[in-house]
């Protein structure tokens, strides 16, 4: 942005920084920023590790950019220029230590974007696949639409950096050529998506007819719901910078020599990029709030009441203490799952229609019956009927009737979160 008012850059610099801060706030919230760790979880895998440190790092280098060159803008102001009146001065007029920050700063920029365009192409991708999963047996990592993402993945993370070093010379034309590549690379992954959203209500449906249970459809719905919002934040994002870099490119400028439209464009670009990364945060790591409130319920509940009188030197206390402080130590979304697995029930008072509800060939087998087992230590965990989490129900899933609804519909819950099909799918 070397040749748009310091304004601009300041926009761009505030919007990052408070995201960043979200984004903190976020993780914190979501798991104590355990799932920033290299091994973290049971699918931590290379894929889960790609997306994750890809996205991760584009925010950062894009604040770094924005933060740059407000520095620099401000520190040079405005100049007046004989026959355009008052301008941010040219970067012909500033000091060779700040002009060897250009490349620099645009390098973070469409290493940024072209990072960006991988977690974009494969939320593209994988819904595609989805939607068009003919067979409940189609593995992800074998498909022709991973094989897509992963080949794009690798021609956006070259060739972003390499049309911006090539274009070094002029950094104008090196600022055009960039938004440009890179405008129309995430403007055409956003036109992509439209079909996806048109036909997802027809989509949903049809898990309807295939009897996905309720809770299934409203997670796909949550999910849609955002999408559309980002969706529309994105060609915010990217229609601004398709119209400078093209009218960067040709010989004569009409609308980067125009201060009020450059600034209202590449403002208007900064919201619908600092907006659309925030909604692909809550997608890529979405919170329980019912779990983390539950979480706190029980924390407070145990730390009010005294140890001694809240779990005795009786075997069965131990157990069902160690089961509720496990946890706590978990993720608030799987902490809250096995907060609900350890309810326990008893037979008498499970009623005939709740029995048949749970019937081993009309819906998935909800329920499981743990036996009396004895400890290493000598003493006797009480068996219980507890309720699978939905992950167990997939995995213990043998019985459930043939369907074409992929694995994925019932098991996923981010775009992070895609791992090998169960063994009863394969």
């Amino acid at each position: 942005m070397a040749h748009m008012s310091p304004a601009v850059n300041l926009v761009w610099a505030a919007l990052t920084i408070m995201f960043e801060s979200f984004l903190v706030y976020h993780l914190w919230s979501f798991d104590r920023f355990k799932c920033l760790r290299w091994n973290h979880g049971l699918r931590s895998g290379a894929f889960k590790r790609v997306m994750t440190y890809s996205y991760l790092t584009s925010i950062p280098l894009i604040t770094i950019y924005a933060v740059g060159f407000s520095i620099i803008k401000y520190s040079y102001g405005f100049t007046v220029i004989p026959g355009m009146g008052i301008m941010p001065t040219p970067y012909e007029l500033w000091r060779d230590s700040a002009q060897s920050a250009i490349l620099p700063l645009y390098l973070c920029f469409s290493v940024a974007w072209g990072l960006e365009m991988v977690t974009h192409l494969e939320e593209l991708c994988f819904w595609l696949f989805l939607i068009h999963s003919g067979s409940a047996k189609q593995d992800w990592f074998r498909s022709l639409y991973f094989k897509t993402w992963a080949i794009g993945s690798v021609v956006a993370i070259i060739c972003m950096p390499l049309v911006t070093v090539l274009t070094r010379e002029d950094p104008y034309k090196c600022e055009a050529y960039t938004l440009l590549v890179g405008s129309l690379g995430s403007l055409s992954l956003t036109i992509w998506f439209l079909p996806i959203l048109w036909a997802f209500p027809t989509f949903l449906e049809s898990l309807k007819q295939a009897n996905v249970d309720t809770s299934t459809i409203i997670r796909l719905i949550k999910f849609h719901e955002l999408n559309c919002i980002r969706v529309f934040f994105r060609f915010l994002f990217t229609v601004p910078f398709v119209i400078l870099g093209i009218d960067g490119v040709r010989p004569h400028q009409h609308i980067n020599d125009n201060m009020f439209l450059t600034d209202l464009l590449g403002m208007i670009a900064g919201i619908g990029c600092v907006v659309s990364s925030g909604i692909t945060l809550i997608i890529f790591f979405p919170r329980s709030i019912k779990g983390e409130i539950e979480n706190r319920e029980a924390a407070r509940e145990l730390r009010r009441l005294p140890r001694s009188k809240t779990f005795g030197e009786d075997p069965m206390n131990v157990q069902r203490r160690d089961q509720h402080v496990s946890a706590y130590q978990l993720p608030p979304y799987e902490a809250a799952a096995l907060g609900r697995s350890i309810q326990a029930l008893t037979i008498e008072e499970m009623s005939d229609e709740e029995n048949s509800k749970y019937g081993p060939c009309e819906v998935l087998p909800s329920l499981s019956l743990q036996p009396n087992r004895r400890t290493k230590d000598g003493d006797v965990e009480m068996g219980t009927v507890f309720t699978l989490t939905d992950a167990a129900l997939s995995r213990h899933n043998t019985v459930m009737p043939k369907s074409n609804v992929s694995h994925l519909v019932y098991n996923w819950r981010s775009p992070l979160e895609i791992g090998e099909p169960p063994l009863w799918y394969r």
